[in-house]
């Protein structure tokens, strides 16, 4: 290293001044800047010594002759002592008891600095208010103990500065050993001693390992991590000597092998986030620093992680726009210190370690690219300019001195030109005098023209603005005549015009909406203060009130003609079941929709007025119509007169009018005579349809179908025409609405009509439901009163109503769910309904009401066979209906009421066994489910099988303990002593069972008894089974299994219990099947 220092002082220093570099050594005396004492010799073979400074600039290292003696000049060479070193032993500077600025002066001397590693001494500045302090010893070291001490900074004083200020203490405080510090109390007063060792590491530290990298060492804490005792390290403030300027913390450690230092880690000081010193008030050597992570760290002492810390801040507040949190520091040492410029201190003593060297790059200002090339281009043009440089520099002098010469020759030259130039503004001067002279006389005559022309241009907008109001009035005028003008052909036909022919109708509409278009015009502000307007307008206001009347009148003489002309046609509709068109009466009153338009926006009250009389009119006549029509519907159910008579009715006389007491009437005749045709066990009243045949019950399907097929297009052509007629609108709804007019029934319209009551509504919509539900408001009367009429005559009639019904109220509800035909179909659907609810409780009631009698057998029950014939039919009526789910539910609670009533009319038999009576009907009921084929009754099916099958087993076992009693009480008796653990072969030693007793007892049932008993027996069967169900043979089979069965056991226990008696039956199997064969066949 020294080698290549030497090499670069001889090529850059040494040989431009024509001297031989003989021997150097290096004092340090800051980290900024180096020097070094150089011993040459020049030509004439003079030996000089010389101080170097050694400094850079940007990249380039630059070499400063600071000082020069001469070898004659010295005097005496001190080598201290030879065993002792020459800077930890050196004796102590002296300085006055309190330390000055005159007295810290002594010490720059030339003639007392020392060759050593390092002269840089470490400080601590306090200030003190009282001037006795003392001195104690720690672990080697004497450190200064004030009473009252205040520290002031810390900063690096190099030999040779200067302090000025208070009276100071100085303290060395940058190792923990080698003290000495000064004071009246010091066993050395009036002394300092410079601490080497932490000086020589720091020296180390810059040469070997920031020097290579360009970096400058700038403050160093000795520190191990806390709550761990290991080896020390030591934390480096570094900037690099290259701009950017990039500070950063540095860890450095000692080898464990070897007396060298290595990099362990560095990071940038813009990545340090929070210094915390721990305690701001109490001295404490821990601190923490915030990068990435959180370093904890304990130094050597407090005055060291002092200077650090302030080290840091500093150049944080120099370098970085983030600032750092610096957390529990005093404020004392986040004080700046003030610069001090190169004119403050001697040459060749530069600023301090922690600010001096910053501000001096700060002050230095790179040259740009041009001022770089011809500086070069003017040291090319010199050869000494490096060797030489007060040779340059007296060049550069020389040749400034001549071009400022030369500059003032070129002014004095000019001078001439000058006075030219000075005459020729004068002459110019004198010409714009003149020209201003000429321009005040034009501004003279151009005002005036000015007021002149001020004078026209009034006129101008006088004229412009009279111009402009003529052509708003007539604009104006022309607005009110084009909108407010009504033809004379307009205002006849609206006094005089014919509202009954086409064409007077189309002139009068025409009129009539040129005359709406004349008062809707949207006047102007201040229009309507004009007394033509005014009276203009009052004259459109006669018009219409008179056109209105005129309108109005004629509309309700058509409503009235319309009546009379209606009701001369319902003879020829009363023979036939056909309700009467009113198309043509709609088309006529259709021409007159766009007028009842423009009533309905100019004059509400005649419109409404209109709207009423047209329900009062129409509510009449329709009331006509449907009545008669229902009438005649009621007389084609009941049937010809022969059988009009039989249920009551008698020409005009006997006229079905759908009361209660016609009805009740009714009912009684008709139930009468059905009881009296009846030959069933179970008196079914009016509910019974055994007397009804499939034609009647066809013809009331097709009556009540093609009455809902004339009411359904009536309706709606009526509804139709009174939106279209009365211009309301139909907005479709939601479905759901089938009820809603429930309370508006004929009645409450019927009391609404006669008290006058005025309909309101809400929207047209509802609007045109109330004059739907006031115009027919029999409708639903007469409906239910030809319901129950039905529902009288024959009760499974509901079943045809309820499907009907159902599909015309699906169909209206998709055109429209909230029209009057679908809310009030809805409605007598609920009736319909109810009805049939009705008809399925009443037989259900019919069931438990069954009584049977006595002295006959029971066969199937009325209610089974009641049952059949309802299922048959409601499948034939909902094949494909939408109610299926009503006939489902109906079905359920049928069937559970026939299953129920069966067995208890079997447990009250008496004639007939129970067994046989549960067997047949659910055979019975078995047989008609598995025909029908019923869905959701498919669980009832497997019950009435396995009921039908169980009382079959019953009856058979039942029937045959009967014919070999005596045998069955013997083997009984076997079975009996073996289940007591008799063993089977041992049973034939007992006394009651030996084979004496068992061949006794097979004696009496010779085959011919055998045939007998079973030929008795099948005739009990035939007895207690009905001809109906035929299930004799059936039974007759079982009894013969079972009776099969039997005699098998039998001869199973005789060869187990009395094996090799050789006793058997005295018949076969094959004799009880001739047997069974014979007696069916003879029977």
């Amino acid at each position: 290293m020294s080698s290549l220092v030497k090499e670069d002082l001889e090529k850059k220093l040494f040989k431009p001044l024509s001297q031989n570099l003989y021997e150097f050594i290096e004092i340090e005396f800051s980290v900024q800047d180096r020097y070094y004492l150089c011993v040459s010799v020049t030509k004439n073979e003079e030996v000089k010594i010389i101080m170097v400074k050694h400094y850079r600039i940007g990249l380039d290292e630059k070499y400063e002759v600071t000082k020069k003696w001469s070898l004659n000049d010295l005097q005496m060479i001190d080598g201290k002592e030879a065993d002792t070193d020459p800077v930890l032993d050196a004796p102590p500077l002296p300085f006055q008891d309190t330390p000055s600025a005159a007295s810290l002066s002594r010490l720059a001397t030339p003639a007392e600095w020392h060759p050593a590693p390092s002269a840089s001494i470490g400080f601590s500045l306090f200030r003190t208010a009282s001037p006795s302090f003392s001195t104690e010893s720690t672990s080697g070291a004497e450190f200064v103990t004030c009473p009252d001490r205040e520290v002031v900074g810390e900063q690096q004083l190099p030999v040779g500065g200067l302090l000025e200020g208070h009276s100071l203490v100085v303290v060395a405080a940058t190792a923990p050993s080698g003290f000495c510090v000064g004071g009246p109390a010091s066993a050395q007063p009036g002394s300092v001693r410079p601490c080497a060792k932490m000086t020589a590491i720091k020296h180390a530290l810059q040469r070997d390992i920031f020097t290579p990298n360009d970096e400058r060492l700038l403050s160093i804490v000795n520190v191990c991590k806390a709550g761990k005792k290991k080896k020390n390290c030591f934390l480096c403030a570094t900037v690099t000597t290259e701009r950017p300027v990039q500070v950063k913390v540095v860890k450095v450690k000692k080898s464990d092998k070897g007396d060298f230092y290595k990099r362990q880690i560095a990071w940038a000081l813009r990545d340090l986030a929070v210094v915390d010193a721990k305690d701001a008030i109490k001295e404490n050597p821990e601190f923490d620093l915030h990068f990435e992570k959180v370093y904890k760290w304990v130094a050597s002492s407090t005055a060291e992680k002092n200077a650090f810390i302030s080290c840091i801040w500093k150049l944080n507040q120099r370098y970085l726009r983030k600032k750092i949190d610096f957390v529990n520091v005093s404020s004392q040492l986040l004080e700046e210190l003030p610069k001090v410029t190169e004119e403050s201190v001697p040459s060749g003593e530069n600023q301090s370690v922690t600010g001096g060297d910053e501000e001096a790059v700060d002050e230095y200002q790179e040259l740009n690219a041009r001022e770089e090339q011809d500086i070069e281009i003017m040291m090319e043009g010199c050869e000494y300019a490096i060797s030489n440089a007060e040779a340059f520099a007296e060049k550069l002098s020389r040749e400034l001195q001549v071009l400022d010469g030369a500059n003032i020759q070129s002014i004095m030259a000019s001078e001439k030109q000058v006075n030219i130039l000075m005459k020729l503004l004068d002459e110019a001067l004198k010409e714009v005098d003149q020209i201003e002279l000429k321009l005040s006389s034009y501004e003279e005559m151009l005002q005036s023209v000015k007021e002149q022309m001020d004078q026209i241009s009034e006129s101008n907008h006088l004229i412009h603005l009279s111009n402009t109001n003529n052509v708003k009035l007539l604009l104006e005028i022309e607005f009110l005549v084009n909108h407010m003008d009504l033809a004379k052909g307009h205002i006849k036909a609206l006094q005089e015009g014919d509202l009954g022919s086409s064409r007077g109708i189309e002139a009068c509409t025409n009129a009539a909406d040129a005359l709406l278009q004349c008062m809707n015009v949207a006047l102007r502000p201040g229009h309507d203060m004009l007394l033509a307007v005014k009276q203009q307008q009052q004259h459109f206001s006669d018009l219409r009130e008179h056109f209105a009347r005129r309108l109005a009148s004629h509309l309700n003489n058509v409503f009235v003609q319309q009546g009379h002309d209606q009701s001369s046609t319902l003879a020829q509709h009363s023979i036939e079941l056909t309700l009467p068109n009113h198309h043509p009466f709609h088309r006529d009153l259709l021409r007159y929709a766009k007028l009842m338009e423009w009533l309905k926006s100019t004059d509400y009250g005649k419109y409404e007025g209109l709207t009423k009389n047209y329900m009062d009119y129409l509510s009449r006549l329709y009331e006509r119509e449907i009545k008669d029509f229902f009438e005649v519907a009621k007389i084609k159910m009941t049937g010809t007169t022969k059988e009009s008579k039989k249920f009551g009715l008698h020409g005009s006389s006997g006229k079905l009018t759908g009361s209660t007491s016609s009805l009740n009437k009714l009912s009684v005749q008709s139930s009468g005579n059905r009881r009296s045709q009846s030959s069933s066990l179970l008196d079914m009243g009016n509910m019974s349809a055994s007397d009804l045949d499939v034609a009647d019950r066809t013809k009331f399907d097709k009556i009540f179908e093609q009455v809902l097929s004339e009411l359904e297009p009536l309706c709606l052509a009526e509804q139709d025409f009174i939106s279209k007629f009365f211009k309301l609108q139909q907005h479709p709804s939601m479905p759901g609405t089938m009820t809603e007019a429930e309370d508006l029934d004929g009645g409450t319209l019927s009391r609404q009509h006669n008290s006058g009551t005025q309909l309101t509504v809400s929207s047209e919509k509802d609007m045109i439901r109330q004059m739907m539900i006031k115009i027919f408001r029999c409708i639903e009367p007469e409906l239910n009163n030809l319901i129950a009429l039905g529902d009288k005559i024959d009760s499974f009639n509901s079943l045809y109503m309820l499907v009907k019904m159902s599909h015309h109220v699906w169909t209206a509800q998709n055109v429209d769910p909230a029209s009057f035909l679908s809310t009030t179909l809805g409605n007598v659907l609920v009736t319909v309904k109810r009805n049939f609810d009705k008809c399925i409780s009443n037989q259900i009631r019919q069931m438990e009401e069954v009584k049977i009698s006595k002295k006959s057998k029971v066969g199937i029950l009325p209610f089974v066979a009641e049952f059949e014939e309802f299922a048959g039919l409601a499948e034939s009526i909902f094949k494909s209906a939408e109610r299926r789910g009503d006939l489902d539910k109906a079905y359920t609670k049928l069937i559970r009421g026939v299953f129920v009533n069966v067995e208890k009319v079997a447990n009250e038999s008496q004639k007939t066994p129970r067994d046989v009576v549960m067997m047949e009907n659910f055979h019975h009921i078995f047989a008609t489910l598995s025909r029908l084929k019923i869905s959701c009754l498919e669980a009832e099916k497997k019950e009435a099988k396995q009921k039908y099958t169980d009382h079959l087993q019953s009856y058979v076992i039942y029937s045959l303990g009967q014919p070999l009693e005596k045998l069955n009480h013997f083997f009984e008796g076997v079975e009996a002593r073996v289940a007591q653990g008799i063993r089977e072969e041992e049973v034939s030693y007992q006394l009651a069972f030996n084979k004496q007793e068992l061949r006794k007892v097979i004696k009496e049932y010779p085959g011919k008894e055998v045939k007998k008993g079973l030929d008795n027996l099948y005739k009990k069967v035939d007895k207690h089974l009905c001809e109906e169900e035929n299930l004799l043979q059936v039974v007759w089979h079982s009894m013969q299994d079972e009776f099969i069965r039997q005699y098998k056991h039998f001869e199973g226990l005789i060869a187990r219990c009395y094996p090799g008696s050789g006793v058997t039956m005295e018949f076969t199997i094959q004799d009880i099947l001739d047997y069974c064969s014979s007696i069916a066949q003879s029977h």
